[in-house]
């Protein structure tokens, strides 16, 4: 049986050299215990669940089956589990396909050690592993026309317009990467009221994370 102070994590990727220097840096005393490993996304819908999983490590590009179908498909059977998607490119159109899917956030594979170390623990806590700086560039990168965009724009912007005035701002400035103190400085709020403003954004938005509500924004503006 895991340790419950131990955070049960799945490697999902098709490079067995990735898979062990991941298991590699991610094992010890880092707080963290790989549980399972997977080869693509077809052999993860059948190992991950079994294995007591809370997070996942996900690559996006697999034979067989894909990272973003794996998590699709994961996500939609157990919407508490947390994917971190695997990526070589930082603005990797992909990714915001992962995050609109469901997915808590995204790094690099050469990302350092103690920085993978410190994404899952965020994530396993429930937050999106994600910095408000990187969420912004993402968004940012990405900002072009792509298919089904008119349908996403008109989705966000009825999504949008549930909001209060003040939760608007909010979620605008969620949307162009600010953190909650900088939130609190530009509005006039305290730090407590903009958390509790963006907890009221999730549940009338519907969605889980910060990277969600900036997606949200950033497919309204289109």
């Amino acid at each position: 049986m895991t340790d419950p102070a131990q955070i049960p994590l799945a490697i999902v990727d098709d490079d067995p050299m990735v898979r062990a220097a991941l298991r590699m840096m991610l094992g010890g005393n880092s707080g963290i215990t790989v549980v399972a490993e997977a080869t693509n996304g077809e052999e993860a819908l059948t190992v991950v669940p079994s294995s007591g999983a809370e997070v996942v490590l996900m690559d996006i590009r697999m034979p067989v089956r894909d990272g973003l179908s794996a998590t699709e498909v994961l996500l939609g059977r157990d919407p508490s589990l947390k994917v971190i998607v695997l990526t070589t490119f930082d603005a990797d159109d992909m990714v915001l396909t992962a995050l609109r899917l469901g997915a808590a956030g995204f790094m690099l594979k050469d990302t350092p050690p103690a920085r993978l170390v410190e994404a899952v623990r965020t994530v396993a806590a429930g937050q999106p592993m994600l910095s408000p700086s990187v969420t912004a560039q993402l968004i940012a990168a990405v900002a072009r026309p792509v298919s089904g965009g008119d349908v996403r724009a008109r989705d966000a912007r009825v999504r949008l317009d549930t909001l209060t005035e003040r939760e608007r701002e909010v979620a605008d400035a969620v949307g162009r990467g600010l953190s909650n103190a900088e939130i609190s400085s530009e509005l006039f709020m305290s730090v407590p009221t903009v958390k509790t403003h963006v907890g009221r954004l999730f549940t009338k938005l519907g969605v889980e994370n910060r990277v969600q509500v900036a997606i949200l924004v950033h497919d309204a503006a289109q």
